[in-house]
């Protein structure tokens, strides 16, 4: 077996690390932030390495599935730790509906689980390691990691170092061709704790002008958050947890979500963009002996919630090609993964960047007054599954099947008869069937709540 050197100590490094470890691989994770997750991480552990550290996470059903069929220990320290077993599923219960359990938590109580899972599992991590460059050889196999300890030699490095990825840097004349894009929305999020509230709807609630988020996390925690377009000036008043407050409560389907203890103020992340970077480059590989998984390939802007299912799926591409392929053989691995790379992840990938496009130029539209009718007939069939789900049990359920990560639109809307029953149900309903606030109504409540102040 090989010698693996992972960049990164977050979900896709220890995921990435504990599925290699038990193919017998010899893997060090290297992670440049020093402290250690303590007994109460959420108080304790600060990880100024992840600037989304604090901010809310929820963990997908098909996150859920893959950790619990893949890793089945680090899933049993999640639930020791309190994380939530949770039904995504309003209304009346249904066989079949344990597809879309999932259990969910806060990213430091989720990724001090999967540390002791990989502790307990017998991987090397070592903390405090500032890596700061790669060793080539030649110029286009890397060898290693150049850190603040000295170099370490792998056979192959896998970059789990996230959207912040310093790897392109680091490749000089051979870094990867980048696509960006989608990097218009502000997220304005507070954490609350006591007993849940009742879910009533889906948990991302499309309005005019801005999203809703309720997300439930760990030992009755959970957070509600308000999407915006970046460019929205008038929503910058939520910066106050006393104008946010105001505006939420003006939603029946979030307001129950906010009458608990808040146990932040308001946390504001902006500048998060759709990225993905092109490793291969007229289908060669752009270098060997390197390969990035997760968010250091490609990474979306979080208001779906994919990021921990797409890093964990991207893991067990690697882990399924390592199978097959002996990593000495610098080029050929390479080729393999990218190619497995493009024929599974890429899909959805594209298919996440361009809800968020689309949503994107919708909130913007809501904002100047210039409605969004774009011709896009997938744009065209999400928005009426949407409001279809709001009015029919089966169509719910398609919806959640793609919102949860389960199956993609394709799969979903091949479903013989399902195409008709969403137009029939969803193409002449409101633009947002949900109700809630007027764009008026918004900026008036958003002036209002701060003159007050």
């Amino acid at each position: 077996m090989a010698t693996m050197t992972i960049l990164g100590a977050g979900l896709a490094g220890l995921s990435t690390a504990m599925m290699l470890h038990h193919d017998g691989h010899d893997v060090t994770v290297l992670e440049r932030d020093p402290a250690l997750p303590g007994d109460r991480p959420w108080d304790t552990w600060q990880r100024p390495g992840v600037n989304q550290f604090r901010l809310p996470h929820f963990l997908l059903p098909r996150w859920w599935s893959a950790l619990s069929e893949d890793l089945p220990a680090a899933a049993a320290e999640l639930v020791a730790a309190g994380g939530t077993r949770f039904l995504p599923v309003p209304g009346e219960r249904r066989d079949g509906d344990a597809r879309f359990e999932t259990v969910t938590a806060r990213r430091p109580v989720v990724e001090a689980a999967l540390a002791r899972a990989a502790a307990a599992a017998g991987v090397t991590v070592r903390r405090g390691v500032r890596a700061c460059g790669v060793r080539l050889d030649g110029a286009t196999r890397v060898t290693g990691v150049a850190t603040d300890q000295g170099v370490v030699p792998a056979d192959l490095v896998i970059d789990c170092s996230g959207r912040r990825s310093p790897m392109p840097a680091w490749l000089g004349e051979r870094k990867p061709v980048e696509e960006r894009d989608g990097g218009g929305f502000v997220y304005y999020a507070r954490h609350f704790r006591g007993e849940m509230p009742e879910l009533r709807t889906v948990l991302q609630q499309q309005y005019e002008s801005v999203s809703l988020l309720t997300l439930p996390a760990d030992n009755s925690t959970w957070s509600v958050v308000v999407i915006a377009s970046a460019k929205d000036h008038a929503l910058r008043a939520l910066r106050d947890p006393a104008v946010w407050t105001a505006l939420v409560s003006r939603y029946p389907l979030a307001a129950p979500w906010i009458e608990a203890a808040p146990i932040t103020g308001v946390d504001v992340m902006a500048g998060i963009e759709d990225r993905l970077k092109h490793y291969t480059a007229d289908g060669a590989p752009v270098v060997t002996g390197m390969v990035p998984v997760g968010d250091a390939w490609a990474c979306t802007n979080p208001s779906l919630g994919r990021g921990a299912a797409f890093t964990l799926l991207h893991a067990r591409v690697l882990r399924d090609v390592l199978r097959d392929t002996d990593p000495a053989d610098h080029d050929k691995l390479a080729r393999r993964f990218h190619e497995a790379t493009a024929r599974t992840m890429l899909p959805l990938y594209r298919a996440t960047n361009a809800f968020d496009t689309h949503r994107l130029a919708e909130i913007d539209g809501d904002v100047t007054g210039v409605p969004y009718r774009p011709e896009d007939p997938r744009w065209i069939g999400a928005k009426a599954l949407y409001a279809a789900a709001q009015r029919d049990p089966d169509m719910l359920r398609a919806y959640l099947a793609i919102s949860s990560f389960l199956e993609t639109p394709d799969e979903v809307f091949a479903r013989p008869g399902l195409r008709d029953r969403v137009l029939a149900l969803g193409v002449s309903a409101p633009q947002y069937p949900l109700g809630g606030c007027s764009r008026a109504e918004i900026v008036s409540v958003c002036r209002s709540a701060a003159t007050e102040r």
